[in-house]
């Protein structure tokens, strides 16, 4: 297996910091942080390339917040400058390396894959087979073991002052596991992560029906029986060589629908998860008291309904875009 060096004058070439604090700022220009960068983004950039340069850069103390949707979860927030700078700098030339070993069917956070190619392709395998395992990992991102996902990190990069930064980072959180929700990085380790069983899936069994997001996935197959085994030795897999285990696994017809990915998938349709449905309509309905209390913009209110209307229409949900109405909904909030 190849191992890459000579990564670091990449990583701290200004071109890359500029491009970096760019892709960091999207979508936060509007923040005292970034506000106060701006003032002077070469002088800082500058600074930041000879902290980085000099081994004297250090991951901030996190901040944190809880949300409550989806679910319960403990989000973890570092600095814009420097820590999110870095993180995008580091990103932009690791990832690609990255990238280049992960399977077809790991969709997240790769260009050309995401959410709905996965939902896609969850599609074509329920009305192709019979039965599916669906795993999910316990308290994946939390559970991840600092010392495992080095030694994997290690399997693709030799550079030295990369690998440091990436261990600063990797490390930055006490107690040898947990890669913090809320890290630019944090999706990416997760997915070289579990990367690991994915091709000891394709490769020691062939599983050529794997469709992965993040700590999510699912595999097909008209045998029962095989998936039960599969689904054994895969526990086996994740508590021996990634440290993790399963919340919860089922085996089950794919005429009962496949959810998966916020969506619930049949042969000859797809729904919105009720949860999720549940969700979107409680949304909906809050984004006019949030407007006229000044909570939120205008541009965030469209925002949030493209969003809402980027995720029904994917799915079979003609009656729920009738209940929300969400076109008298834009001209009664917008207008």
């Amino acid at each position: 297996m190849k191992r890459h060096g000579d990564l670091w004058r990449r990583v701290v070439d200004y071109d890359n910091l500029l491009m970096a604090y760019k892709k960091a700022r999207k979508g936060k220009a509007w923040h005292n942080s970034v506000i106060e960068f701006e003032k002077d983004i070469e002088g800082n950039l500058i600074k930041l390339r000879d902290l980085l340069v000099a081994g004297r850069f250090n991951t901030s103390e996190y901040n944190s917040k809880t949300i409550y949707e989806p679910k319960q979860r403990e989000i973890y927030i570092l600095p814009f400058y420097p820590d999110r700078i870095v993180q995008h700098a580091l990103l932009q030339v690791v990832s690609p390396i990255w990238d280049g070993v992960m399977i077809h069917d790991s969709y997240a956070c790769r260009v050309g894959k995401g959410m709905h190619e996965a939902s896609r392709k969850t599609s074509r395998h329920v009305k192709k087979y019979k039965y599916c395992l669906k795993c999910d990992i316990s308290k994946f991102y939390p559970s991840i073991d600092h010392n495992v996902l080095m030694r994997i990190i290690e399997q693709k990069i030799k550079c030295k002052p990369t690998l440091a930064l990436l261990d600063n980072i990797v490390r930055s959180f006490e107690g040898g596991k947990n890669t913090p929700i809320g890290n630019y990085t944090s999706q990416w380790f997760g997915n070289l992560y579990m990367n690991e069983l994915d091709q000891w899936l394709k490769h020691t069994h062939k599983a050529s029906t794997l469709i992965r997001y993040c700590d999510d996935f699912v595999m097909f197959s008209d045998d029962k029986a095989a998936l039960h085994k599969l689904k054994d030795e895969v526990e086996n897999f994740l508590a021996e060589k990634l440290l993790l285990k399963f919340s919860k696994w089922s085996v089950a017809p794919v005429m009962q629908g496949v959810d998966f990915l916020g969506y619930r998938h049949f042969p000859n349709k797809i729904l919105l998860r009720k949860a999720t449905a549940r969700r979107v309509i409680k949304r909906m309905e809050k984004l006019p008291h949030l407007l006229n209390k000044g909570e939120i913009t205008p541009v965030q209110c469209r925002s949030s309904i493209a969003s809402t209307e980027g995720w029904l229409k994917w799915a079979n949900t003609y009656n729920l875009k009738t209940s929300l109405n969400l076109n008298a909904l834009k001209g009664a909030l917008l207008t």
